[in-house]
């Protein structure tokens, strides 16, 4: 499928004024390094589905009203993915981050709500090129590694509204 501009283009759709991508290409770079930023610090908000919650708790073998009860909590926005803080920790994790050798992980990488799959694609990080850059103080993995083309960028951002 061409990657087709919108009537209006976005700032990811031109080569970055700052010279930073000196080959003039377009889109955004990210590849994540599983570092675990985006997983834990302050507490959060991490939404999902119905459909999301009953993957998660087939997933976990329990059923969906004890993935409700132990892995969840009531937010004013709806129901949350669970922080948790780690004994001895100053910061907060998510309920399903994994963390061994140094490296970070998720427990339920392959069923793991739309809000995870999509970082750092989300309308909130991509409104300005200052937003992104912003975003991007906290995540080793943003203007590295894999380039992603402005269409893509723009599939991933509208699945969720963040």
């Amino acid at each position: 499928m061409p990657d087709v501009p919108p009537s209006e283009p976005e700032w990811f759709d031109r080569p970055d004024p700052t010279g930073a991508t000196l080959t003039g290409e377009v889109g955004l770079r990210f590849t994540c390094t599983q570092c675990g930023n985006c997983c834990s610090g302050l507490p959060g908000y991490v939404g999902f589905t119905p459909e999301e919650g009953r993957a998660i708790a087939r997933m976990l073998g329990v059923s969906e009203e004890e993935f409700i009860d132990r892995y969840t909590r009531d937010t004013p926005e709806g129901r949350s993915i669970k922080d948790i803080r780690p004994e001895g920790s100053n910061s907060w994790d998510c309920v399903f981050l994994t963390r061994e050798g140094g490296r970070t992980g998720c427990s339920i990488y392959d069923v793991r709500p739309a809000q995870c799959r999509t970082w750092p694609f989300w309308r909130s990080n991509l409104r300005s090129r200052d937003d992104w850059q912003r975003a991007s103080t906290g995540c080793p993995g943003m203007n590295t590694g894999a380039l992603h083309r402005p269409g893509s960028v723009r599939l991933t951002r509208d699945r969720v509204d963040i």
